[in-house]
């Protein structure tokens, strides 16, 4: 065991694990996130996504002593009680039906506006593409990201 500190959201945390532990279950067992979460545990289907340094990182796969920077989680994204533009879209466009892989879909999607905040179709589906839904809401998520860009155009004046 080891004592790893770490920031999330924000706020700094130290806890006492073993340094091998998986970021994701730090997050969810120590630190009780639950935005994340366990879904392939390779690191392939995105519903255990972070925000790292601006990247959609996989926490499952992540050793949490291997995280030097700043962690943001789903419940990160909103700030003072506002949401997030693409949680607005989500909520507008009716995104989730079991809603279990709405936490990469998010996540992934904020980085994809991040770093192109006006993206085409073809670009939306190529950013997203990691991002894995057992329900197959694709053209939902894909509606749900153009809104946010919008939104996110419109709150900014960004992508204009």
């Amino acid at each position: 065991m080891s004592k790893i500190s770490l920031k999330v959201n924000g706020a700094s945390h130290s806890v006492d694990v073993d340094p091998t532990t998986p970021l994701l279950y730090v997050l969810r067992n120590d630190l009780d996130l639950h935005g994340p979460r366990f879904g392939c545990g390779l690191g392939q289907c995105g519903a255990c996504t972070v925000i790292i340094n601006g990247a959609a990182v996989r926490s499952c796969v992540l050793p949490v002593s291997a995280v030097r920077s700043e962690i943001t989680t789903l419940e990160g994204l909103s700030k003072g009680g506002t949401l997030d533009p693409v949680q607005q879209a989500w909520i507008q466009e009716q995104v989730p039906q079991c809603g279990f892989c709405q936490n990469g879909q998010i996540l992934t999607a904020k980085v994809l506006l991040d770093k192109n905040p006006n993206p085409t179709d073809e670009q939306i589906r190529k950013g997203m593409a990691g991002a894995l839904c057992r329900c197959m809401t694709y053209y939902k998520i894909q509606a749900a990201v153009k809104v946010a860009a919008q939104l996110k155009k419109s709150a900014t004046g960004v992508g204009a």
